[in-house]
């Protein structure tokens, strides 16, 4: 397999999407309209998003020694992702994520997760030479923050983009980022309260990029996507999309960010392109995006003129 263009550094577990009409109280019970099993965890999301966006991805993440990690496996292979830094940690269960999501797109998750699903700084120093081989590296803030730490400074050090998911009051882990993506509450945790309109995402991605990422891209709950970067800025308004479930809308966006990036796109066309692409997410349940290009098309003529 070619060298990928990106690797995520991330969480892999399966996925188990659940929707009901109404979440049942103590001792109730609830029928399941529908029910998925999917590849899932942020990570495998990502690498998914960006191999269906016309990347090679790579993955850097723990599964268990399991039949369910076999199984996971095989179909991230089968999606284009490079599963070769991916380490089976023996004795461990494979991470679990169950979504459950009532008929007015309220989640709720139930997670299994153990300490060993999750990345050490020793794991991520074991891969250092898959992620200097990579054009771009993908960083998620779930991971413990020595091991999302060592492996940006290795992408930096290497000249890599360095994409981080997940704002953090870690100045040097700012400063490592080229790129930092933010929902509404991780933005507020930084900048003092979430953003509730265009006006303070724009004000919360300036603080934000000011931190030392030359990109940054903050959620403005319910209302869209404010971004700035050297020179410039913009608000992108949510596409006129009927929601299922918000799971992996934000996995969607970096992806389609990074992807764009890597075309060395205008930074417009790329929020856009992101804006797109997490609208092309929440039309269905779970987390496993469907990025085609018909897809990014539709929800491009639906996102509001700026």
């Amino acid at each position: 397999m070619a060298q990928p263009d990106a690797i995520v550094v991330g969480q892999v577990a399966r996925d188990l999407v659940l929707l009901v009409d109404e979440v049942p109280g103590p001792a109730g019970t609830a029928a399941v309209r529908r029910r998925r099993e999917l590849l899932g965890g942020k990570g495998a999301n990502q690498a998914v998003g960006l191999a269906q966006l016309g990347a090679r991805p790579g993955l850097l993440g723990v599964v268990g020694d399991d039949e369910v990690a076999d199984r996971l496996l095989v179909r991230a292979r089968a999606d284009g992702i490079d599963v070769g830094p991916v380490l089976r940690r023996p004795g461990t269960p494979t991470g679990l994520v169950v979504d459950l999501v009532d008929a007015r797109a309220r989640w709720r998750y139930l997670e299994d997760l153990p300490e060993a699903t999750l990345l050490t700084e020793a794991d991520v120093a074991g891969a250092a030479d898959a992620l200097r081989a990579a054009r771009a590296v993908l960083v998620q803030l779930q991971q413990p923050p020595a091991a999302a730490l060592a492996a940006a400074r290795i992408g930096r050090e290497a000249g890599r983009l360095v994409v981080l998911d997940g704002a953090t009051a870690d100045d040097e882990l700012l400063a490592l980022a080229d790129v930092l993506r933010a929902d509404a509450r991780e933005a507020g945790l930084v900048v003092g309260k979430p953003p509730k309109d265009a006006g303070a995402g724009l004000r919360a991605a300036r603080e934000l990029r000011d931190r030392g990422p030359a990109l940054v891209a903050v959620e403005v709950s319910g209302e869209g996507n404010a971004f700035a970067w050297p020179g410039g800025e913009l608000f992108v308004p949510l596409s006129d999309t009927r929601t299922v479930d918000t799971t992996g809308a934000g996995d969607a966006f970096v992806a389609a960010l990074t992807v764009g990036l890597l075309r060395d796109d205008p930074h417009e066309r790329i929020a856009r392109y992101a804006v797109a692409a997490a609208g092309a997410t929440v039309g269905h349940p779970g987390g496993r995006p469907t990025l085609t290009p018909e897809a990014i098309d539709e929800q491009l003529a639906r996102i509001p003129a700026h």
